[in-house]
């Protein structure tokens, strides 16, 4: 067992010594991925993404439940969009006792300012919504 983890240890240096990027950090890995651009000059990017929501039980109303089912997916659209504009922010942590996983738990966190994002179609079916939104990012927004 000590051999195969040893020998996946050596095949996984030679794959990062093959790949042209070091080995011994991901900092130098995350500059030289992240020289490439996306949008080029004249050009333009449609991020187009689907939110979610589903009506609550204890609405009086079809007309409420729609209301809040589209508000929940129009918040889960925005919210795809930031990640996917911005990436998001992963922490984990792990609890281990007696070499037994105790507990493991994973925070997500997006910060992204999102402007003129248009909904472009909802729909409502069985208590699920559906909103459709995108946003174009130009070059010259960014100049």
């Amino acid at each position: 067992m000590k051999y195969l983890i040893v020998l996946m240890l050596l095949f996984v240096g030679a794959l990062n010594a093959e790949d042209g990027y070091p080995d011994d950090g991901l900092e130098e890995y995350k500059t030289k991925s992240s020289e490439q651009t996306v949008l080029k000059p004249n050009s333009s990017l449609v991020i187009s993404v689907v939110g979610q929501g589903v009506a609550p039980s204890f609405t009086i109303s079809p007309a409420q439940a729609y209301a809040l089912a589209k508000r929940a997916a129009t918040a889960d659209a925005y919210r795809l969009i930031a990640e996917k504009v911005n990436g998001v922010q992963v922490e984990g942590k792990d609890t281990i006792r007696n070499m037994v996983m105790q507990r493991s738990t994973v925070n997500t966190q997006v910060r992204a300012m999102i402007k003129n994002a248009t909904i472009v179609e909802t729909t409502f079916k069985d208590g699920l919504c559906e909103v459709e939104m995108e946003i174009r990012l130009d070059y010259s927004q960014f100049n």
